[in-house]
Order: C-alpha cells, then structure tokens, then sequence
C-alpha cells in the first residue's frame, strides 16, 4: 500500500524561516487533522465534534488537550512510571493559551462537544512549540466543515534589542525585553498574555500591531489549505438551542425596568444577586405548577439576557456601574502585613469584595521547583501558587485539585512578580495566594499581596509591584463604549474583555487580556491602557502606604543565607568520603549545605536560622579550602621543631616549613622556638618539591652592612 499524498501549505516568516501545515497523512478519522512543522519541531493536532449536543447541554462543552511526548526530544519521563503522566504546570498553560482565542469564535448556539487535541511529537530546542499550538488547533478546525468563525492563529512575540520577532527559540527568549502571546482573527485581536520589562503603554501596542501583521499571513495560509482540502463549506448544520419568542417579548417587558432599577442601585454581590432573583421570582409567581415547567427554563435564560442589557446600557448611558462608581474609581483598599507569625512573609491586600491572604517562605537550592519537560530541565528558584477555594464566592462544591484556572493566574501573578526580583537573590521563594474573597479580579489582588509579601519578608525586590482588571461595554449600534477600571465579576462575566494589567511605576511588568467580541479597535485598546496605568499607580501608591520599601533583613525565624564559591579541586575535601563531611559539618552547625559545581567553581549555598552558627560552617569550610596566597602574612603556630627549622601551621592542615636560614637576618645556631609558639610568617611559594616555603626575616628591617675600609694602595714595582 502506497502512503497518501499529503496536502502542504507554507508559511513563510520575515526572516526566512518555514512554517508546514500538512494534511491527509495522519489521523484521518478524526474530523480534521493536521501537522505543523518549523524546523525540527512538529506538532499534531486532530479535532472532533459530535453531531447533536446532549440533553440539558446550553454551552459549549470544548475541550482543548495539549501535551509533550518525551520522544519527542530523545528523553525518558524522570517519573515512577517513565511515561507520560497528569499534565504539567507548562502543558495546562498552553491549553489555555489556545482554549482563550478559539472558546469566542464557536457560535453561541454550538452546543456539541468539540475535543481539540495537540500533540508535540518532535523537538527541536531552535523552535519553542507553544507559539505553534494556536496555529495547528486552527488548522486542524478550518480543514472541517464544523461550525467555526475563524481561523484564527497565535504567534509569540519578543522584543531584543528594540527589534521585534516571532517564534524565538530558547536562547534569544532569554535575551528578551518583551515576551508575549498574542492570539488573532484576521479582523480583530482576540488574546494577549505576557511578561514585560517595564515597558510603556506605546511600546506594548506596537508589539500587537507586529504580531496582528504575522498572524495575518498564517490565517491566509490556513484558508489556502482548506480550499485545498474542500471540505469546509457548506457547513454542518445544527439546532442546538430552541426558543419561544412570546415568552422572550414578555420577559423583556415585564422585568426589564425592574431589572434596570436594581443595578441602578448601588450594593454589595450578595444583595445584588438576592434582588436581581426577587424579580424573576415574582415574574414566575404569574404562573402555575403545570405551566412553570414549560415557562422557567426559557424565562431564565431570557432574564440573563435582561440582566446583561441593562447593566450595559446604565453603564454607557448614565456612567453608572453595580456597585454605584463611576468608570475610573478603584473600590476601597486596606492592606496588613506581618499577619501570619509562622510565615517568613505575610500580608492581606483587600479590594473592595476581593481578599487575597498571601504568604512568603524563604528556602535554599535544595527547595527550588524542579521543572522537567520537552524542553527544558532545570529548577526553577521563584514560583507563585495561587488558590480559590469554594468559600471566597460563597459556594459549596467538591474539591477536585488544582484547576487550570489557578494555574493561569497563578503564572500570570508570577510572571508580574519575577523581574523584580534581584539576580542576586540567594534564595529560593515560595509565594502561595489564598483567596478569600472574590468579586472581581484576585489574580490582580494577589500581584499586589504578593509585593507586600515579598517586603515584609525582606527580600530585597527591585520595585513594588501592583495589578488592576480592566474592563469594556460596547455598544456596536451606537458606538459607544465604555472603559471600566477594577472591575466587578458581574462586569467581567457581562461585559466584552477582561484586560489585566501589572506594572511598577516605570512600567508595565505583564498583561493578560481576553475580548469576547469581534473588531476591537486599537484605540479602544489604547484607551484601555492608559486608564490602567492611572488605576495601576493608584492602586500602587495605597499598598506604599501600608509598606513602602523591603524590610532591611529577613525575620529572625526566617533562613539566612549566605554563598560562597571554592574551587571545584576542593568539593570532595568539603563532600568527604560518602559525605561524612558535610553531613557533620550540618549536624554541627544546625544548618543546611548545597554544593553545586559550575564550571571550575564550587559554589556552596550555607543556610540556616542562626547567622552564628552560618559563621561557624563558613569558618570550618575556610579552613578545608584554604589555599595560601604567594606574599600574604599569616599568623601561624609552630606544630614541630627540627635542627634546621621549624614547621608552622598557618591554617588548620596547612603547614610549611620556616628554614632556619628565613627567621633571622642574622646565622643562628638553633632554633628559637618550642612546639605552640605563634610566629608571623610571609608565604613566598613553593620549592621544587612543591613545599611550602615560609619566611619570617622578610617582615624584619633588614640590618644596613657595615661601612668597607679604604684599601691601601701597594707599591708598583717596575721591570727591568
């Protein structure tokens, strides 16, 4: 049997790198199924959609799976079970990235299931295969004839040296001022997530503008192929939603003033909800048992419909929000610090209905998360792990491990958080965010919570650190809109973007932005920015007043760290044999010890709580490492003396002998000292035997010569 032909498409990138798209090779029973190539890396992404949704489904149930096949790079798994196992923190990050841009571009009234899957199933270390995801999970849908109003494609910007490009690999990633994600139709901006330098408002828009332009290209690549392939159009058809227009007009007539009249009043979530409930209740309380289960399911849906109508028109057309501010204020806002006693850094940062409690915990190299992928291995020394429980909204439900909704703000509050911190820093930090509260942006509350944190830890950041939640109610018939600073959960769940902004007061540090409609201008986007940045200062200078710079040195329960470095001939001499050494040295001390060797470097990390017992490690390493400098004095004790010198140790197993001949100027007959003397001592080198030479005569005055008498002269006797 001969392989099928598959069908190609190239994209080609402005520096002259080739992206493939191909199809009909792999995968074929899935719906849609393509492979997108750059380089060395492939990726396979396949996608199916049921006919018909489920009983009692009213949204879209998609499923985006992404995952690194270790193969991929020529590795084995490092777990138990050497295969791959749950996904990691890095896989979930970039499901969301590609669930983000394609969740807005399915109809509203698609209910099927829809499972789009991405495999990595090669590696090439000069191409990252994230910023290929987005790409291939749209490729794979637009070759179908599922409902779809994309494509849509994503591309990963960076910015080195003030020039813009996509798709880096590794190594220039690392060079970067700018990292971001940028998702796109060929009309409008649909997702944005990335870290920043302290860059300005302008230089982040004329980074979406490079990557619209690159995303562009990669959508008309994607269109040639499904042309290739035929099969996108017409496409299927569905009746997923039914509707009854009597009971639609009648819901908007009776509860739209109603509702209108609620939000109209400023209060709190939990009054708000009890009210916007009251009057649904009495428009059902109009009908009978028997008729309720006809009328309730489409009267709740149509109310939603109300609710969100009217939140929006108040807001364009009174410049009034839920809560009664008006689009610009930031809702009230107290911070603590020191709050936790056991924690090495704590602070609660209160917005309004949000509350993040936040905790720091200080640690050694030993304590670094341990990242081990595709890609790369290495252990990472600055980590944030954010948590929502159930309560901060007010319900009650099982818990089912971390969400991938955690991991995404808990990357996003790190990714804000980490540039501020000193390279320098000796050591490995911790951040855990538990939420307490939630109505409207935690993940911002939890940047702010974690800057105070950090300071009241003592770790010596860079700058404070705050965040805020914008967001956008348009009106396309109008053309109106509004841009709302802090918003609420209603505002994020009614409006049409949820743009989160982090930043010092020198610049933007992250971002992460969602657009829930098609068209966005970039003016819009502009104003956004710049509304933020007055919201994000604000905001900056209330957590200031509660801690306004790093406390000068950790707490007295907190590690203290110091490092040094030895030479890499002396970590066995530290390790000892089977590390007896070291394990005594800990024991000894009370304190914790890593050897790392970099190079021709032993670079030891000594931590622990007394800086007096740190003292005492540092003392006992220094005197296994010493290694003597050519002309340095030492102060020295005499260990044996022999006829023709005596030998002196001037560190603890380092020894040389002081010749007769070097501790006077003048001839001695004997030695002039006993076992235990201290003496002063020059190191001038090493003799052909390699043995240490000491001198004490060099320290003395050297005694002038006695003056030479004048010689006679003797007579000069002459020939004859």
């Amino acid at each position: 049997m001969n392989a099928p032909q598959a069908i190609i498409e190239t994209i080609q990138l402005k520096d002259g790198r080739e992206i493939t798209i191909e199809t009909g090779k792999l995968a074929k029973q899935a719906n849609g199924s393509v492979v997108v190539k750059m380089g060395g890396t492939m990726l396979l992404a396949t996608v199916v959609a049921n006919k018909d949704a489920s009983p009692g489904v009213d949204f879209l149930p998609l499923t985006v799976d992404y995952r690194e096949k270790f193969y991929a790079g020529g590795k084995i798994p490092g777990n138990f079970f050497r295969r791959e196992a749950r996904p990691s923190d890095e896989e979930i990050l970039t499901m969301r990235l590609v669930d983000r841009v394609l969740r807005p571009l399915f109809p509203d009234d698609f209910h099927a299931e829809v499972q789009v899957m991405i495999s990595l199933i090669s590696y090439d270390e000069q191409v990252m295969p994230e910023a290929l995801a987005g790409l291939a999970a749209s490729a794979a849908i637009a070759i179908t004839d599922i409902p779809f109003n994309g494509p849509m494609s994503e591309v990963r910007v960076v910015r080195i040296n003030g020039d813009f490009s996509v798709n880096p690999s590794i190594e220039n990633l690392k060079k970067a001022d700018l990292d971001i994600m940028v998702g796109a139709t060929k009309d409008s901006i649909v997702m944005v997530e990335g870290e920043m330098k302290e860059i300005t408002e302008k230089e982040m828009i004329e980074a979406i503008k490079f990557a619209h332009e690159e995303i562009k290209v990669q959508i008309e690549a994607q269109e040639r192929l499904a042309a290739k392939v035929g099969k996108n159009f017409p496409k299927r058809e569905y009746a997923h939603e039914t509707h009854d227009e009597a009971i639609r007009e009648k819901v908007w007539k009776e509860t739209y003033d109603k509702v209108y009249e609620v939000a109209k009043s400023p209060s709190a979530k939990e009054q708000r909800g009890d009210a916007f409930k009251a009057v649904l209740d009495d428009f059902l309380s109009q009908y009978s048992e028997e008729e309720l289960e006809l009328v309730k399911p489409f009267a709740k849906v149509y109310f939603h419909d109300v609710e969100k109508e009217a939140m929006r028109q108040m807001v364009l057309n009174e410049g009034i929000r839920l809560d009664g501010r008006d689009s610009k204020t930031i809702r009230p806002i107290w911070c603590e610090v020191d709050y936790l006693p056991g924690a090495h850094g704590s602070a609660i940062f209160t917005r309004g209905e949000t509350q993040s409690l936040t905790a720091v915990t200080l640690g050694s190299v030993k304590d670094a998360n341990m990242v081990d992928s595709v890609a790369e291995n290495f252990d990472q020394k600055f980590f944030l792990h954010y948590n929502f429980p159930p309560f901060s909204t007010g319900e009650a439900r099982p818990l089912r491990g971390t969400s991938r909704r955690e991991v995404g703000h808990g990357n996003l509050a790190q990714r804000a958080l980490a540039n501020m911190i000193p390279s320098e820093n000796p050591y490995t930090i911790r951040i855990v965010s538990d939420v307490l509260e939630s109505n409207g942006s935690s993940s911002m509350a939890t940047v702010c919570a974690g800057t105070l944190a950090l300071m009241d830890a003592g770790v010596q950041i860079q700058k404070p650190v705050s965040g805020i939640a914008m967001g956008l109610i348009t009106d396309p018939k109008s053309g109106k809109f509004t841009v709302l600073s802090d918003i609420l959960g209603d505002e994020d769940h009614l409006g049409d973007m949820d743009f989160k902004v982090t930043g010092t007061k020198d610049g933007i540090t992250a971002c992460q932005m969602d657009i829930k409609i098609q068209g966005l201008s970039m003016d819009i986007m502009e104003t956004a920015l710049e509304q933020a940045k007055e919201g994000r200062l604000h905001i900056l200078n209330e957590i200031t007043k509660t801690l306004a710079k790093p406390r000068e040195d950790v707490k007295p329960h907190a590690p203290k760290m110091e490092m040094l470095e030895i030479s890499k001939d002396f970590i066995g001499a530290v390790i000892g044999p089977g590390g007896k050494v070291i394990q005594q040295l800990q024991k000894d001390t009370d304190t914790t010890i890593a050897i790392e060797e970099i190079g021709e470097i032993g670079r030891i990390e000594i931590s622990g709580v007394s800086r007096e017992k740190i003292n005492q490690a540092i003392a006992k390493i220094a005197e296994i490492t010493f290694l003597p400098t050519v002309g340095e004095v030492y102060k020295g004790k005499v260990v044996k003396v022999m006829d023709f010198g005596a030998f002196v140790a001037i560190a603890k197993g380092t020894e040389g002998l002081l010749h007769i001949s070097e501790i006077e100027w003048s001839r001695l007959e004997k030695v002039p000292y006993k076992e235990g003397d201290e003496v002063e001592v020059k190191f001038m080198g090493y003799d052909d035997r390699k043995k240490m030479k000491l001198s004490r005569k060099v320290l003395l005055p050297r005694p002038e010569r006695p003056a030479q008498q004048p010689r006679e002269d003797k007579p000069q006797i002459e020939g004859n």
